[in-house]
């Protein structure tokens, strides 16, 4: 499982090529290492956070088990990996399912091994006020966002415990722990969970060998973010404002997110434990 790939990336801009190489330069850091990627499927035409993690790990010689709701969507992250060279397989699960869960794990074992690494990267944002948030609403956003933690990782763990080892990499929101302008709370309150599971996992385990970390990303170019908020909204104009609200003038990439889960995930960030890191541009740290 230690192929390694080129520093091509895929997508059609210029830009996205760039930042991809970015992402190639760490080639050998997961070596022979097992990645379980939930969320790993490609949206539309832009490129997604589990797109770009599973690329990312790819490329560090990781065998990325790419996992998703969406198979067709799993299956083109897959090809991609393949197509340059990389190790990877494609595992359709819905990730609110236990059963789903078991399912998946027990085809990458199939195939390879129980993973030591796991990303979750899988989330969803449910707008409106609290007294317009239906029980159905609140109850999805919270499976999707939070529980799903809780079943990916809980099947995970006794593989880890096993061997002694074991990286699990959250994907929070800065919505977790700031009022981003958008009023989201089931998004708010689910993220905040995962902040503070991924606390007490990192705490719990550390003597046994498996580390635990969270990434918040602020204003990140994904298609999510570019999912008009309703037939109001003109999109061009969201997408400028979201630019204009980072302290750099641009949103980040999911490049971006992707490169700091590698290196939370590797052995470079051996003695990094229970983090809620930020990759926002500075945008946490303002106080208006």
């Amino acid at each position: 499982m230690s192929q390694h790939v080129s520093p091509e990336a895929p997508g059609s801009s210029s830009a996205r090529h760039e930042e991809a190489s970015r992402s190639s330069s760490a080639a050998g850091e997961l070596d022979g290492i097992v990645v379980a990627v939930f969320g790993a499927g490609s949206r539309a035409d832009s490129l997604s956070n589990g797109q770009a993690a599973a690329m990312t790990f790819a490329r560090a010689g990781a065998g990325v088990a790419c996992i998703d709701v969406d198979g067709h969507a799993a299956d083109v992250v897959t090809q991609q990996i393949i197509g340059e060279g990389g190790t990877a397989l494609s595992v359709q699960a819905d990730v609110t399912s236990e059963d789903d869960v078991v399912r998946a794990y027990s085809a990458i074992a199939a195939e390879w091994e129980p993973p030591l690494a796991v990303h979750n990267n899988v989330g969803v944002t449910i707008p409106g006020e609290i007294v317009d948030l239906d029980r159905a609403g609140w109850d999805k956003g919270m499976a999707l966002n939070a529980t799903s933690c809780y079943l990916t990782i809980r099947h995970a763990l006794p593989h880890m415990l096993a061997r002694g080892k074991g990286s699990i990499v959250n994907v929070s929101s800065l919505a977790s722990i700031r009022d981003t302008g958008y009023v989201y709370p089931v998004y708010n309150a689910s993220k905040a969970a995962v902040n503070q599971l991924t606390i007490s996992l990192a705490l719990t385990y550390a003597k046994r060998g498996i580390r635990a970390n969270a990434i918040l990303p602020g204003l990140i170019d994904t298609p999510i973010g570019r999912q008009a908020r309703g037939p109001e909204v003109d999109l061009d104009k969201e997408l400028a404002a979201r630019h204009a609200a980072s302290p750099t003038g641009q949103m980040g990439t999911p490049w971006d997110v992707a490169n700091a889960a590698l290196f939370l995930m590797s052995d470079r960030a051996a003695y990094v434990n229970g983090v809620l890191l930020p990759i926002d541009g500075g945008l946490s740290a303002r106080c208006i």
